[in-house]
């Protein structure tokens, strides 16, 4: 029997031993009082099973209130009283899983959508096929109203419903030729894509994976409230104790252990905090774990890169300034070809400005990429680096840093080197976002006090970009080692977030506090260096998972001191005996009901 089903019948044994048991309360008091204690033994055996697994697990809690409160209401005769805390018991463990389930709701919509098989267009026509069988080069039809099954670009006109990955409510879209992320929904007529990666590869999968690590995670939070619930079970049976000494009633000692039984710690906490991360999810923000959420409530210093965060990062090209004889199209076409094996956005944006263009693309071998620095490798035979001056000095140009050509505000240069030689520079142009100065100011209204741009780039591009967009700090030419460096340096402002393409910042997101991955296309998804990926490439989406974290997380301690605080009143209030045990059932229930009811709350706006 799985564990749902279980609960289910342990909620319907007492319900109908008590429905038997009261009618007979006056006219027949032992059958009544069989009648209650044989519905609470089985809910009192199955919890003494799982107190012994915990205990062999090196776990104890506030079951042991539970059992103890049944286990002496059958000893004192009280089988009315215990079959109320078993009852009580039964549905308060009922209530908690369908409160969890509830605050896990998107993210189980996330794990539903992913599909089984494709149609895949082959020699023999359309054939179904496991998804894991795709492979990239692969054309699939995707119909109307199925979830597109790898990520690849569309061969005609899409209209995409992206709502479950990205929050947004209008559908989008997408041209022949535009990319297509796994997840999204054919909202239009069938259209086929061509696969650039395999299911494993994509962007669904990893969510999914995100989604299954967030789901097994344990907060801080949470294993400090098992610690709080030991501390809580130690209070209560002091309070017992104390009403047996001063009283000599046994009764009065079970009326405070039913009141402690069970305890808003162990429910507010994890249903607070699971349902801030399914409300983060529904705003596009997933986020792997309870500790990152935390952390997440409390960033106060923010470290962002430029390409691709500030930035479109599709960068084009504004000129092509040759040298030694070299000819433009074949400048670009040497470096474009080597760029081929880099997923560093400018590369991106010289190979399509090659292809644009019209050029031939050779494959390129032996590479070797310093990401954020350069790459070096052979293209037809020769030998070809590009990248910033400290990079190419060491591939035959040792004074590439004091080359002036190209240089503009917020202009970037690519130098190249061709059989060791210098042969010219690329000067591309990825400016702000429109919208970035508008969402660095929703992130400081969430709650940053410090925003520091770290970047790869040249002092001027980077400089150019922060003074436009009212950043306190930049950090230019910053290797991946300096970047995290950098990060380190930051650390005693406050905890510090650091937010990039998930990639080339893989370092520096994990020396962070809290690291953030912007966008979901590929390994950003699931880069692991990434506590957080959003999955849609808008930093407003990280201000409102900002907003959400401190909801959820103050919810969770408004929970537990609410609900503490009126259990240790009903304890104290049994102990002077103006509580029966049955009344003191009934009161806990109502205050766990309340609790959870109120972390619930997370996943409001």
């Amino acid at each position: 029997m799985d564990a749902h089903r279980l609960r289910l019948v342990l909620l319907a044994w007492p319900a109908a031993g008590l429905a038997l048991g009261l009618p007979l309360l006056w006219a027949a008091p032992d059958v009544a009082g069989l009648a209650f204690a044989l519905a609470t033994l089985p809910v009192l055996a199955v919890l003494l099973r799982d107190i012994a697994r915990g205990l062999r697990r090196g776990e104890a809690g506030l079951d042991l209130l539970a059992a103890l409160a049944m286990a002496v209401a059958l000893g004192l005769g009280e089988s009315l009283a215990a079959a109320v805390v078993a009852l009580m018991f039964a549905g308060g463990s009922f209530l908690e899983d369908y409160a969890r389930a509830r605050a896990r709701r998107e993210m189980t919509a996330l794990l539903a959508r992913q599909p089984r098989r494709a149609a895949r267009l082959g020699p023999a026509g359309l054939e179904e096929v496991p998804i894991e069988a795709l492979r990239p080069g692969d054309r699939v039809l995707v119909r109307q109203g199925e979830v597109v099954p790898v990520d690849g670009h569309a061969l005609g006109p899409a209209v995409l419903d992206t709502a479950a990955l990205t929050g947004e409510a209008i559908p989008v879209r997408a041209a022949a030729g535009d990319p297509v992320l796994s997840g999204a929904g054919n909202a239009g007529e069938a259209f086929a894509l061509a696969a650039e990666r395999s299911a494993g590869d994509s962007t669904l999968a990893g969510i999914i994976r995100l989604v299954e690590q967030a789901q097994a995670s344990r907060a801080p939070m949470a294993r400090l409230a098992d610690r709080w619930a030991l501390g809580f079970l130690g209070v209560s049976l002091l309070i017992a104790g104390a009403a047996w000494l001063l009283s000599a009633d046994p009764r009065r000692v079970l009326a405070v252990l039913v009141v402690a039984t069970p305890c808003p710690l162990i429910l507010a906490v994890p249903v607070a905090l699971i349902a801030g991360l399914s409300r983060a999810a529904r705003a596009g923000v997933l986020v792997k774990s309870g500790a990152a959420l935390e952390m997440l409530a409390r960033v106060r210093v923010l470290m962002l890169d430029k390409t691709g965060t500030l930035t479109e990062g599709r960068v084009r090209l504004l000129a092509t300034l040759p040298r030694g004889g070299m000819a433009p199209g074949e400048l670009l076409r040497l470096a474009a070809s080597l760029d081929q094996a880099s997923a560093h956005p400018v590369a991106m944006g010289l190979v399509e400005a090659a292809r644009a263009a019209g050029l031939a693309l050779a494959l390129p071998q032996d590479v070797h990429e310093d990401a954020g620095a350069g790459i070096a490798g052979l293209v037809e035979g020769r030998a070809v680096a590009l990248g910033g001056a400290g990079f190419v000095a060491a591939h035959g140009w040792p004074d590439a840093a004091k080359a002036r050509d190209g240089q503009a505000p917020g202009a970037l240069r690519v130098l190249v080197t061709v059989d060791g030689a210098p042969a010219g520079l690329l000067v591309l142009a990825d400016p702000p976002r429109p919208e970035a100065a508008a969402k660095l100011a929703t992130v400081r209204a969430a709650g940053i006090r410090r925003i520091v741009l770290l970047s790869g780039d040249r002092a001027a591009v980077a400089e150019a970009v922060g003074a436009s967009l009212g950043i306190d700090t930049v950090l230019a030419e910053r290797s991946p080692a300096e970047k995290v460096a950098a990060v380190l340096r930051e650390k005693p402002q406050g905890p510090v977030l650091m937010l990039g393409d998930g990639v080339n910042d893989a370092p520096a997101l994990a020396a962070a506090d809290i690291g953030v991955a912007m966008g979901a296309r590929g390994a950003a998804a699931s880069a692991e260096a990434a506590d957080a990926v959003v999955l849609v490439d808008r930093i407003d989406r990280l201000a409102e998972a900002m907003r959400i974290a401190r909801r959820a997380r103050g919810i969770a301690l408004q929970s537990v001191a609410v609900g503490i605080g009126l259990s240790v009143l009903g304890m104290l209030a049994a102990a002077a005996g103006w509580l029966t045990p049955v009344q003191g059932a009934l009161l806990q229930e109502a205050i766990d009901v309340a609790v959870i009811l109120n972390a619930l709350r997370a996943l409001r706006g």
